[in-house]
């Protein structure tokens, strides 16, 4: 089967490997889309924390069930979307049903090869079967889930006041699920052109460009009162930083980034505040369930969110366009050909 290898940093090769062959409790199946995320875009980059070369890359995956493994009851030629964090189910996280940060997590692309493949072998229990839904929406449940999830993480409500910081795809996620627990959302970024696509894609209350006077701009926005909640999708110290003085007294932080370094704050600030500061890993089934349900009613979108695509056979040239900063790609997806 065709697959595509990060061999190093900056590096993707075309291989042919062997279809695989499931074993008991596992399938296999026909990848149809792949969402590219920006965890694939860091590994390519070489500044990905918990990873190793080489790699199959791609987490963001759906496809068809081509082939079960003995014992499964699952029906081949069924669409399913696959949630890639696969986790023990025995630790102190997976008893207290918090399988997405399992002491001992393998995640599809990660820790593990993913499906920048035309076959991928998982377990079982990682295939959601779905109906209704497109391959491309599909494969952008992930992505949608880890913003539904940090929202979660909140306990965020119409009481809110939401800053995002970060209009890539986790932050166009997190804003969308923030609209839909009724808070009143705005959105930061160092770049205008994606202010003015969450302005009109997806009717934000407000945006604060991140290259100026950030306190001015949501002292304005918010009467002096500043965010309740603000939660951190820029994989940015200094932003992230930031947070501690940008939030609202009796607020709370959430961080989606992962970054390879310290994130320090000054104690009387985080003191003064009673701030909440929440790490936000991954998503668990409820995530996934609420972003298709949201799909599905019309309350959540990836139309806009998926601004290129391309076909497998152009992965390669494609995805060393898409890292570059000009391309201009909120959310890419390949289709497999």
């Amino acid at each position: 089967m065709r697959t595509i290898v990060c061999v190093e940093p900056g590096v993707l090769e075309k291989h042919e490997l062997d279809k695989p062959v499931p074993k008991a409790g596992e399938v296999v199946v026909k990848i149809k889309s792949i969402g590219i995320c920006g965890t694939d875009i860091h590994a390519f980059g070489g500044n990905q924390p918990f990873f190793s070369y080489p790699r199959v890359l791609g987490h963001e995956l759906s496809g068809i069930i081509e082939s079960v493994g003995e014992g499964s009851q699952l029906p081949v030629g069924q669409s399913v979307y696959i949630i890639p964090y696969l986790s023990c189910g025995e630790c102190i996280a997976c008893r207290n049903g918090k399988p997405n940060c399992c002491t001992d997590i393998n995640v599809l692309g990660v820790h593990r090869d993913g499906g920048m493949c035309e076959y991928l072998c998982v377990p079982e229990t990682a295939v959601v079967k779905s109906e209704g839904l497109d391959f491309n929406d599909l494969a952008v449940i992930e992505c949608l889930a880890i913003g539904a999830h940090a929202v979660r993480r909140a306990n965020i409500s119409e009481q809110d006041t939401v800053l995002v910081l970060g209009a890539g795809p986790i932050g166009i996620g997190a804003l969308q699920f923030a609209q839909v627990a009724g808070a009143k959302v705005l959105i930061s970024d160092v770049k205008e052109d994606k202010l003015k696509f969450c302005q009109e894609k997806y009717n934000v209350a407000g945006t604060v460009n991140a290259l100026g006077d950030v306190e001015a701009q949501l002292a304005e926005l918010t009467q002096g009162e500043f965010p309740t909640v603000i939660i951190d999708c820029t994989g940015n110290v200094s932003a992230m930083k930031a947070a501690f003085t940008q939030l609202a007294h009796g607020g709370t932080i959430v961080f989606v980034s992962v970054v390879k370094g310290e994130i320090s704050f000054t104690d009387t600030e985080f003191h003064k505040r009673e701030t909440t500061l929440l790490g936000s890993r991954n998503a668990t089934l409820q995530d996934f369930e609420h972003v298709v349900a949201c799909l599905k009613s019309g309350q959540v979108s990836s139309q806009a969110l998926v601004t290129h695509t391309a076909k497998f056979s152009d992965l390669i040239e494609s995805f060393q366009t898409w890292v570059k900063p000009e391309s201009g790609v909120i959310k890419a997806v390949v289709e497999m050909d």
